[in-house]
C-alpha cells in the first residue's frame, strides 16, 4: 500500500456532546495529524462511542470545536461522513450474524460501486467493474489481514462461526473498502485474549502507517507505545466556585451550562452534500440489539458502550450525568 499519508487530521478544542439528561462527554482536548492513530480511552458509559460517532459527523456537538481534514464540526457534518467510515460499532455498525463473510464483503463492494464512485465508473464495462470491486475487496481484506483461507468454510464461512478478531478484521476490512481517510473503531479491544488484543493494535498500527487516520476506542491502549494519541473521557473533577457573602456558591450548574445547546442529532437525511453510507446505514436504526460473547451468541442487553455495564461513579448529585447523557445521545443514533 502507498505509504503516504492520505488520512485526515483530528483537532478538538472543548469539545463536548450533551443529551436531555446531561453530557455524554465534555472537555475533550487533542490534535493528532494524518495518519495517526488516536486511542480513546475511558470506562463504558463514558461517552466514548458518542466521541466517535461526533468525530466522524454522525452526532451533532453541543460545546467546543472540532476539524476533521480541514472541515468543521458540527457545521460540515456530511461532509466529514463522506471522508470517514465506522467499523464494530453496536447497533450502527455492525455484522449480521445470518449472512456469510462472502456477502457481506459482496453487499459492501456493490454499495460502493453504486454509491461511492463517480458516473464515468458507473459507465464503464461490466467487466472492468468487476475487476475493479475485486481489486478492491482484495486490498482491504489484506490491509485488515483477513485470511479467508484460514476460516473454516472459507467465504462461505457464517459471522456466528468467526472468533472475536476475525469478526474485527472483517468489520476493519468492510470499512475500508470505501477508502476512508479517518477510520473509527469501536469496541476494539471487547473481550479479547492478551494476544488478539496484540493482533488487533498491530493491525492498526499497519493501517495507520499506511496514511490511513485511525480512531479507536478501547479499554485499554498499547502500553509504552508513543505514536498513540490518547484521548480519555469519562468525569472530570469539577473547580471549586467561590462563594459570595451569603455563603452561597456562584459555580453554574449542568444546566446553565448547557443553556442554549441543542441535544445531539443523529444523521440528517436532508442535509445538503449528504454522501450515502454503506453498511453501516444499513444497520442504523436498530433498536433492542443484544450484547454477543461469541459471535451470534447473546449474553445481554447492550447499554451505552457495550454490553457491560457502566461503572463510572460520580458525585452526589448527579451521579449518573455523564452515563445518562450518553445513553440519551446513543438513543439518538438507533442505540437505546
Amino acid at each position: 500500500m502507498d505509504s503516504t499519508p492520505h488520512g485526515a487530521a483530528v483537532t478538538a478544542a472543548g469539545f463536548g456532546v450533551k443529551g436531555p439528561r446531561g453530557w455524554a462527554f465534555r472537555n475533550i482536548d487533542f490534535t493528532a495529524g494524518p495518519g495517526s492513530l488516536i486511542a480513546v480511552q475511558g470506562p463504558s458509559g463514558s461517552g466514548r462511542t458518542c466521541l466517535l460517532l461526533a468525530l466522524t459527523g454522525r452526532m451533532k456537538s453541543a460545546a467546543g470545536t472540532a476539524e476533521v481534514g480541514g472541515l468543521p464540526l458540527p457545521k460540515k457534518k456530511a461532509a466529514v461522513r463522506s471522508v470517514t467510515a465506522l467499523a464494530h460499532v453496536p447497533g450502527v455498525a455492525e455484522l449480521d450474524p445470518a449472512l456469510t463473510v462472502g456477502e457481506h464483503l459482496r453487499e459492501r463492494a456493490l454499495l460502493q460501486g453504486r454509491f461511492g464512485g463517480s458516473l464515468r465508473a458507473l459507465l464503464r464495462p461490466r467487466r472492468e467493474r468487476r475487476a475493479a470491486a475485486r481489486a478492491l475487496v482484495d486490498s482491504a481484506l489484506t490491509a485488515a489481514g483477513l485470511d479467508l483461507e484460514s476460516l473454516p468454510k472459507g467465504i462461505r464461512t457464517s459471522v456466528r462461526d468467526l472468533e472475536r478478531l476475525e469478526a474485527l478484521r472483517l468489520s476493519v476490512a468492510l470499512a475500508l473498502i470505501g477508502a476512508p481517510r479517518l477510520l473509527a473503531v469501536d469496541d476494539t479491544d471487547l473481550k479479547l485474549s492478551d494476544d488478539e488484543r496484540g493482533a488487533a493494535w498491530k493491525m492498526l498500527h499497519g493501517l495507520a502507517a499506511a496514511g490511513t487516520t485511525v480512531l479507536a476506542v478501547c479499554s485499554e491502549p498499547p502500553e509504552g507505545d508513543e505514536d498513540v494519541v490518547l484521548v480519555r473521557t469519562g468525569r472530570r473533577p469539577e473547580p471549586t466556585a467561590p462563594e459570595d457573602a451569603s455563603g452561597t456558591s456562584t459555580a453554574p450548574t449542568d444546566s446553565e451550562e448547557g443553556e442554549g445547546s441543542k441535544a445531539p442529532e443523529g444523521r440528517e437525511d436532508g442535509e445538503d452534500g449528504e454522501a450515502p453510507e454503506g453498511h453501516e446505514e444499513r444497520e442504523a436504526g436498530r433498536t433492542g440489539k443484544t450484547g454477543k460473547g461469541r459471535q451470534g451468541e447473546p449474553s445481554g442487553t447492550v447499554g451505552t458502550e457495550s454490553a457491560d455495564s457502566a461503572q463510572a461513579e460520580s458525585p452526589a448529585g448527579d451521579g449518573h450525568d455523564d452515563e445518562e447523557g450518553a445513553a440519551d445521545a446513543l438513543a439518538e443514533t438507533g442505540r437505546a
